[in-house]
C-alpha cells in the first residue's frame, strides 16, 4: 500500500518506526526489528505490516532520509549565498553517504538499483537548484550539468573515515568547487 494512502494512525506509526530506525540505526547496523519497534512505540506486528523485512526497512530509511537531505536546499539558500550552500550540501550528503556504507550487506545488488533509481532524480533535482542559484548568481561557470556534479562529489564519500580522510574530503571539496568557478 501506497503510504499516502494510508489512514493518519498508520502514518503516525510509519513516522515513528522510520525515526526509531534512523536513531537507532546511526549507532548500532545489527539492532533488531523488535528493539525498532519497541523504540517506535508500536508491536511487531505494526512494523511488519509497515516493512516486511528488515531490509525493506533499511531501503525506505535510506530514501526516505535522502528525501529529507534534497528537501534541505531552499533552507540552505535563503540562509547563505549559493556557492557555501552548495559547499554545505554536499558536505552534508557526502557525511551521510559515508555513514550508510555501513549498511553495504542490507543493500544487496537488486536493492541498490531499486534505491538508485527512487533516490537519483532526488539528488539530481536538489543540484541542479544549487547549481541554477550558484551560476545566477555568477559563482560557477554556467550550464554545470548536475550528473557530472555528482560524479565528481562521488570522491568524497570514498575516502577513509578517519581524520586524514575528513581533511582529504575537505581538500577535493575544494577542487571541485574550485574547478565550477
Amino acid at each position: 500500500m501506497n503510504p499516502k494512502d494510508q489512514r493518519a494512525d498508520a502514518l503516525h506509526n510509519r513516522a515513528a518506526i522510520l525515526a526509531a530506525a534512523h536513531d537507532l540505526l546511526l549507532h548500532h547496523e545489527t539492532v533488531s526489528m523488535n528493539a525498532i519497534a519497541k523504540k517506535a512505540g508500536v508491536g511487531p506486528g505494526t512494523l511488519y505490516r509497515h516493512f516486511a523485512t528488515r531490509e525493506e526497512l533499511i531501503l525506505e530509511l535510506y530514501c526516505h532520509d535522502v528525501q529529507h537531505h534534497a528537501d534541505t536546499v531552499d533552507h540552505l539558500l535563503e540562509e547563505m549565498e549559493p556557492l557555501a550552500a552548495l559547499r554545505v550540501w554536499i558536505e552534508q550528503l557526502a557525511i551521510y553517504t559515508r555513514m550508510k556504507h555501513g549498511l553495504g550487506e542490507a543493500l544487496t545488488k537488486a536493492a541498490e538499483k531499486s534505491v538508485v533509481q527512487r533516490t537519483y532524480p532526488i539528488v539530481i533535482q536538489a543540484l541542479s537548484s544549487l547549481l541554477k542559484a550558484a551560476s545566477d548568481a555568477e559563482q560557477i561557470q554556467p550550464n554545470i550539468l548536475p550528473d557530472d556534479v555528482l560524479l565528481l562529489v562521488s570522491a568524497l564519500w570514498r575516502v577513509p573515515q578517519d581524520q586524514a580522510g575528513l581533511k582529504q574530503a575537505e581538500r577535493l571539496l575544494d577542487i571541485i568547487l574550485c574547478g565550477l568557478r
